[in-house]
């Protein structure tokens, strides 16, 4: 009995006011198990079919997201842990590390991906084949050469791939958080990522027992539903009020039965503190407010609940700037008394949200369906003071790494690279630290470009670009949809001199899963656009109108052969006699037989025309050679 205390699940809820008067949520979920050398493989809250996709294919580490929308960087923050670990690109993306010999990381691979296509009803097993994934070597992760990454910008996500998702839940979405999971408020929000993380110590004993970890995270940023217009306080717009039952539709009764903690945090980052002390000031009022007893009932905002704790950052750079956490605690909730935390705001507020050194964005230069340029541009926010703070230690560079996979059908030209600094052409051999390139190989594997670029500092803009011609696909390779163009997945750009991390007073926080995750030291990150190539694509209607054509004269050619061979020359001898007595009538045939019986001579039949077998058969083999005549004559035209 006590080895079942060791199995272990959390819940939990960040909520986070945005600067575009939207909300960011985001659930996270955490189940661990013990190894299944000192635990036995019966498990009672860790999801089965997660285990054995783990024993089956021997997988170390994993993550899969399903993402639809874009993170936007500039409003809703890229220097954050929630930004770095969360914010996807658009569709589909899975990256796996196998604890297996190198060659049968590929098997491994389509395996996995076959599985996990069937497990969340998505089209992941597309990324089977070997143009649809890639191998990095040190960019993305440095798992020595067994790690697979692929993506699937096009996928689309909807409650098919929800539903799934929360079956791994030992409480699904029946009871705690996870009820409050109503899926047209998630769907219709702003942006939407569903994550899955595992990591495995199943098959290396010389670690420690750890087990297995799986952690969920579901992040969505949702827009408050204000009634009328947009309220204004002295000529400014106020930010909207919101609650869960206003962006959910849906109360919290209460935790997850077999969850160990439950809680839901309000957020307050750096950036809005700041603000907020100075609208506090301007109201003369005293200072420490934020951290006051009813500090949650104030002239610039309230708070419907009264928070069980408060909890404030530690060890930030900018001392007056720290962010600050409102802990409340979902087991002191039931059915009868539901928990529907509401912020409501008194005075307007206006803040930005820490940026990443710079902001990453990529665009397509050129026109016409034969060749084309990608760039990369790399710029820094007129508000952004956080490059002065990371470059003094390793004198005034910046240090970037970028890694970028290119379908095969795009042929880039890696010679062509060029590298713009503040709209000035530099040496490449001086910027770029270290570089690794794959080139494509048609119909085998999409190229890869792994770069660690090296930045001065005092950079505004930098700029990279490579040229490329656009290959031409099969008939057969073509998608329904061709003419809509065709994808190259985002880049990711990784800021490796920068951390983002938020440290809290408490050492008994280190405790709790969501904020483990907040002091997780991580690497900045940054996911560019999904760039869409348009490729020559061919006349589909063409097909169609030969194959049309074909059949209109193979019909005419058969159905009048078949016409000639089958007719029968004393049948219509016989029609032909019917339709000649028919149109006499009884007066000419009376007359005819009374002229006959007084000439003392037969009866003679009315004249016909020449139905000769003779003649009929001339006829026949007419026929046959014209309609075969027409038929070759077209076969050879159209050809």
């Amino acid at each position: 009995m006590a080895e079942e205390l060791n199995e272990e699940f959390t819940e939990g809820l960040l909520l986070r006011p945005l600067p575009d008067r939207r909300v960011l949520a985001h659930f996270h979920f955490q189940s661990s198990v013990p190894p299944t050398r000192t635990y036995g493989r019966h498990h009672h809250l860790f999801p089965k079919s997660i285990y054995q996709l783990i024993n089956k294919f021997r997988v170390r580490e994993m993550e899969l997201s399903f993402t639809q929308g874009r993170w936007n960087y500039e409003h809703w923050g890229g220097y954050d842990p929630i930004s770095s670990s969360n914010a996807k690109p658009p569709g589909v993306e899975l990256w796996a590390d196998f604890d297996v010999s190198l060659d049968q990381v590929d098997a491994s691979w389509k395996n996995l991906t076959h599985a996990l296509s069937g497990l969340f009803c998505a089209s992941i097993n597309f990324l089977e084949h070997s143009t649809s994934y890639s191998a990095p070597q040190w960019s993305f992760r440095s798992f020595a050469g067994k790690l697979r990454y692929g993506t699937l910008p096009r996928e689309a996500v909807c409650t098919e791939n929800l539903t799934p998702w929360l079956k791994l839940l030992p409480c699904r979405d029946k009871a705690g958080l996870s009820a409050l999971m109503d899926r047209p408020s998630i769907y219709r929000g702003y942006y939407h990522s569903q994550r899955l993380h595992l990591t495995s110590d199943e098959f290396d004993t010389a670690k420690s027992n750890s087990g297995i970890m799986l952690e969920q995270t579901l992040t969505v940023v949702l827009q408050p539903n204000t009634l009328g217009d947009r309220a204004m306080v002295s000529g400014k717009t106020l930010q909207p009020s919101w609650s869960l039952s206003s962006l959910f539709g849906r109360k919290v009764h209460g935790k997850c039965s077999v969850s160990k903690s439950s809680n839901v945090y309000v957020q307050f980052e750096p950036n809005l503190v700041s603000e907020l002390k100075e609208v506090w000031e301007s109201v003369e009022s005293e200072s420490g407010i934020l951290i006051h007893d009813a500090f949650w009932n104030n002239p610039i905002f309230e708070i419907s609940a009264s928070p069980d704790r408060v909890v404030k950052e530690v060890g930030n750079l900018q001392k007056e700037v720290s962010s600050i956490l409102y802990e409340f605690l979902v087991e002191d909730y039931n059915d009868s008394k539901p928990f529907d935390l509401g912020l409501r705001w008194k005075l307007p507020v206006v803040w930005s949200c820490k940026q990443a050194p710079l902001h990453a964005s990529r665009f397509l230069m050129g026109s016409g369906n034969e060749r084309g340029a990608i760039a990369i541009s790399l710029r820094s926010s007129s508000n952004n003071n956080t490059q002065r703070v990371g470059c003094s230690e390793k004198g005034s560079q910046l240090r970037i790494d970028i890694f970028q996979v290119v379908p095969w059908y795009v042929k880039v030209y890696y010679h062509t690279l060029k590298v713009f600094i503040d709209g000035e052409l530099q040496s490449t051999m001086e910027n770029i630290e270290k570089m690794h390139l794959s080139p494509s190989e048609d119909k085998v594997s999409p190229g890869v470009m792994e770069m660690k670029l090296r930045l001065p500092c005092s950079v505004k803009t930098a700029v990279l670009t490579l040229e490329f011609d656009k290959g031409f696909l099969h008939i057969d390779e073509y998608p329904p949809d061709a003419n809509q163009g065709f994808d190259i997945p985002s880049a990711v750009v990784s800021f490796t001199g920068f951390q983002a991390s938020i440290g809290f007073e408490d050492n008994f926080l280190n405790k709790l899963p969501i904020l483990n995750e907040l002091q997780e030291r991580k690497h900045v990150i940054s996911y560019t656009e999904v760039l869409l190539v348009p490729l020559t694509t061919p006349d589909f209607s063409m097909p169609y109108n030969v194959i049309t054509i074909t059949c209109t004269v193979f019909a005419l050619y058969f159905g009048s052969l078949l016409n000639a061979l089958r007719r029968r020359v004393g049948e219509e001898e016989r029609l032909l006699k019917s339709k000649a007595a028919k149109k006499r009538g009884p007066l000419s045939s009376m007359l005819s037989k009374l002229s006959a019986k007084l000439k003392g001579s037969p009866l003679e039949p009315s004249p016909t025309p020449s139905t000769s077998p003779s003649f009929i058969n001339y006829k026949l083999i007419v026929k046959v050679i014209l309609v075969a005549g027409m038929a070759a004559g077209g076969q050879y035209y159209f050809r």
